[in-house]
């Protein structure tokens, strides 16, 4: 009987586990479920945050990777798909945020590396400001896609051609994860480090 018990709690356990691990993580009221499917593959939640300007809350982000990883080198280096998903909580003029996201790129590369992306920047750019403005809950996703590239998607529809240079998703993840990130405590948490 004893060890009839002794099994029940252990299922119990076990159970409670697995359902707490597949709780989602909700940021300012957005949800990030802990796991996500791109090109067929299973990717795991790294970490998700709120991206501040001054005392204002203007999106959240959640880092999906194949495996947990600690630095953008550490990301970088890893070869399966990746996700960087972006919720807005404010209206924002998506041709301001195209040239925050371009700034952000140059402020986290050497010139010259930034200078071979630049065709794609321009081209990125013009994929916002062709939206106008993003309002509160509007979602885009930025994917690497092994074999097709960085694709972006803005509410639920991806945004013309794949963009084939690894180099432009990872520059794109250096406006949050590089040596100078948009937000410190965004990069931290995107990182998976505690507040």
């Amino acid at each position: 009987m004893k060890f009839l018990k002794q099994c029940v709690v252990t299922a119990s356990a076990c159970l409670l586990a697995a359902s707490a691990i597949a709780q989602p993580i909700t940021v300012a009221d957005v949800k990030y479920e802990e796991v996500a499917n791109l090109g067929g593959s299973t990717l795991q939640l790294n970490g998700a945050g709120v991206r501040y300007k001054a005392v204002f809350k203007v999106y959240t982000a959640g880092l999906y990777l194949d495996k947990k990883a600690g630095s953008l080198q550490e990301i970088a280096a890893l070869k399966g798909p990746k996700r960087m998903s972006i919720t807005m909580l404010r209206e924002i003029d998506s041709t301001e945020l195209g040239k925050l996201f371009s700034r952000g790129m140059e402020d986290n590369m050497d010139r010259a590396a930034f200078s071979k992306l630049i065709p794609g920047v321009l081209r990125m750019s013009q994929i916002f400001s062709d939206h106008k403005k993003l309002q509160a809950g509007d979602q885009f996703m930025i994917d690497w896609v092994p074999g097709t590239g960085t694709v972006i998607t803005v509410k639920g529809k991806p945004q013309g051609e794949p963009f084939k240079e690894p180099e432009f998703f990872n520059a794109l993840m250096g406006i949050w994860l590089g040596n100078v990130p948009a937000d410190w405590k965004l990069k931290d948490a995107l990182l998976g480090k505690p507040a």
